[in-house]
């Protein structure tokens, strides 16, 4: 039987995750080496080696940055309590937030300021959702999967709405909501879709060709949430394996014994670079027939954050 590559698409970059790395990058050019950055500007080791090798340093807060210097706020976006305490320092500060998150906090503040309980579907310590939840900590609980549900309270059961972290799987959170909903039968939908489109879209390519996969290799970093997602989505539509790699040199290659099909993807803050890595590997190992399955085509494009305008 002939040895093959199933290669989805989308796959890798985002709207948003481009836009973050080429501010990092944008930002280094007009300022100059260092550019500060909170947290990882996106979960990629490979992206984030390379930006520290250009002269960026990541910080794990504010108050670690020199008073007075350029800090970026990454892609997961940030608190108001982050925003007050870099203007506190006298940071000049450049804000990277993808728009899609920027756009479930501006929903928790509406919700809030109307006297809801949100519940946020998303994953306990994930800078996204500490963020979001920063915007009305007093408003806000945490639901990290159907397991989350029970231990759930709300002062007034027809003032309930969910909203989500943008990188999650799309079964899972519905299955949570289910859940919600038969505690809670009045509980309000978000205005529209959280769950971001690029996370949706990826993880539809890869049920499109998981079943006839005897093995799913994902590229994309283990603290990224839509990778570690494609891996669980993989195997959820049918794929006998799949793992999840930074690079081709973690593939094992007893991984591919007696495997026919490897369908291949990558997470949203990806580089292609990291992915021709993987299928050039693959074809070291008799699988150069490649076929690409093509799901949607990704054609949005965000503008730069406006502080970069000022600036350079």
């Amino acid at each position: 039987m002939t040895k093959r590559v199933l290669l989805a698409k989308p796959r890798g970059y985002c709207a948003g995750v481009d836009r973050a790395v080429v501010t990092v990058e944008k930002a280094l050019e007009a300022h100059g080496a260092p550019v500060y950055v909170r947290k990882e500007i996106v979960h990629n080791r490979h992206v984030v080696e390379t930006l520290q090798d250009r002269g960026v340093v990541f910080v794990d807060e504010a108050d670690e940055v020199p008073a007075g210097a350029i800090v970026v706020f990454s892609a997961h976006g940030v608190s108001p309590a982050v925003h007050e305490q870099a203007e506190a320092r006298g940071l000049r500060t450049i804000d990277a937030t993808c728009p899609l998150v920027t756009k479930v906090h501006q929903e928790v503040k509406r919700f809030a300021r109307d006297g809801y309980d949100i519940l946020l579907i998303g994953h306990e310590g994930h800078e996204e959702v500490e963020g979001t939840a920063g915007e009305a900590p007093q408003h806000v609980q945490l639901v990290d999967g159907p397991v989350a549900v029970d231990s759930v309270t709300v002062r007034d059961p027809s003032r309930v709405v969910w909203l989500s972290q943008t990188t999650l799987s799309v079964d899972e959170t519905m299955r949570t909501v289910t859940r919600l909903r038969q505690r809670f039968p009045e509980l309000a939908d978000p205005p529209s879709d959280d769950i971001c489109y690029a996370t949706q879209n990826r993880q539809v390519a890869v049920k499109a060709m998981a079943a006839q996969c005897d093995l799913v290799l994902v590229v994309g970093s283990s603290n990224s949430s839509n990778s570690v997602r494609l891996v669980e989505v993989a195997l959820d539509a049918g794929a006998r394996t799949a793992y999840l790699v930074d690079y081709a040199r973690e593939i094992d290659p007893a991984w591919l014994d007696g495997v026919h099909t490897v369908g291949v993807t990558s997470g949203a803050s990806v580089p292609e670079v990291l992915v021709q890595g993987v299928l050039d590997f693959l074809t070291e190992h008799g699988y150069a027939d490649v076929e690409e399955i093509i799901t949607a085509e990704e054609k949005l494009v965000f503008s730069l954050p406006r502080e970069l305008k000022y600036s350079i």
